[in-house]
């Protein structure tokens, strides 16, 4: 039985009163800066986002999205979240201050990943089943340029000047690297068996790229546009993060139900941490690194030093948290 509708408005309004309260105490008493942001994590079962309060460790507010939500990229200079629902072909966008969507966009035939430039001007969404990456304005959606693609591509990543995007051609076994001012392929880069997330390291000009088929990284000199190796993690892994202090990745292996650390700079393996439920997205905030649960409905917090689970939190259905899903407003 449906609820009446005042009572889903007053639902509605109890859900932005409690992330409006979380955000008062979480910076109560402490500048923005040291301020713990909060993780949006995409629900595919539930068709919602949970909005995570990194400081308090728990879920504060639940907002509804699209079908299936899958991807989703924070971003911190505009105060928005953009999550792509494969399942009704568009992209949520949700104000990270009041906890609400301000507007639902076409994004073609299937959007799975979805990245932003810094400063929020640009959205780009990697449309699946179009075969094509979708260079959407930031404010309005607007479409400002269609970069055909290879079969299946998947995960996307955006360099830090915004000049340059990477998609991984999953079912081409390789990486298409977008001129985004052209907005045009200008070389793509070979890698292992099917790369579905892709993760930049400026500092040492790599990119990685996990390879879902043949279970290990990819890593590709951003300069040169070359493989420089591949290294061995888990079976099928789906997700990977870099800690804020550059030491190490954690890569989550989805049929392993383990998680990879590795050396970023020697990229030798160091750790594989056990007990996860089917792990899909994950990213690194101070000294924690959240790793997403698919299998748990939950969140698994870990130590970024020594990989020790901190804590468990509870999320909504079958959670996938696929890209940069941490971030808090201006």
């Amino acid at each position: 039985m449906r609820r009446p509708a005042t009572r889903r408005v007053a639902g509605a309004l109890a859900r932005v009163a409690a992330l409006a309260a979380a955000w008062a105490a979480a910076f109560a008493g402490a500048p923005p800066a040291l301020a713990a942001p909060f993780a949006y994590v995409t629900n595919q079962g539930s068709h919602d986002v949970s909005v995570v309060d990194l400081a308090a460790g728990r879920v504060v507010a639940t907002v509804p999205v699209g079908r299936a939500p899958a991807g989703v990229v924070a971003v911190s200079a505009t105060g928005r979240v953009y999550v792509a629902n494969p399942d009704s072909r568009d992209v949520s966008v949700i104000d990270m201050r009041s906890g609400r969507v301000l507007a639902t966009w076409p994004a073609g035939e299937g959007p799975v990943g979805i990245d932003a430039s810094a400063d929020g001007r640009r959205v780009f969404v990697v449309d699946w089943f179009g075969q094509a990456l979708r260079i959407l304005d930031g404010a309005d959606g607007r479409l400002l340029a269609r970069v055909p693609l290879g079969r299946a591509p998947a995960g996307v990543v955006v360099a830090p000047d915004g000049r340059t995007a990477y998609v991984a051609e999953r079912d081409e076994d390789r990486v298409a690297v977008v001129d985004v001012e052209a907005g045009a392929v200008r070389a793509r880069v070979p890698t292992g068996s099917h790369p579905f997330a892709l993760l930049l390291d400026p500092a040492r000009r790599r990119l990685f790229a996990l390879n879902v088929q043949s279970d290990d990284l990819s890593v590709i000199d951003t300069e040169r546009l070359l493989p420089q190796a591949r290294v061995p993690v888990g079976k099928a892994p789906y997700g990977v993060a870099l800690t804020p202090d550059g030491r190490r990745l954690y890569v989550t292996n989805q049929h392993d139900d383990s998680v990879s650390v590795i050396d970023a700079e020697s990229l030798r393996p160091l750790q594989t941490l056990r007990d996860f439920g089917y792990p899909e997205g994950i990213a690194a905030w101070g000294g924690e690194v959240l790793v997403v649960n698919w299998m748990d409905d939950d969140l698994s917090v870990l130590d970024a030093a020594t990989g020790r689970t901190l804590r468990r939190i509870p999320t909504g259905r079958n959670p996938r948290g696929f890209g940069a899903f941490i971030g808090a407003p201006p």
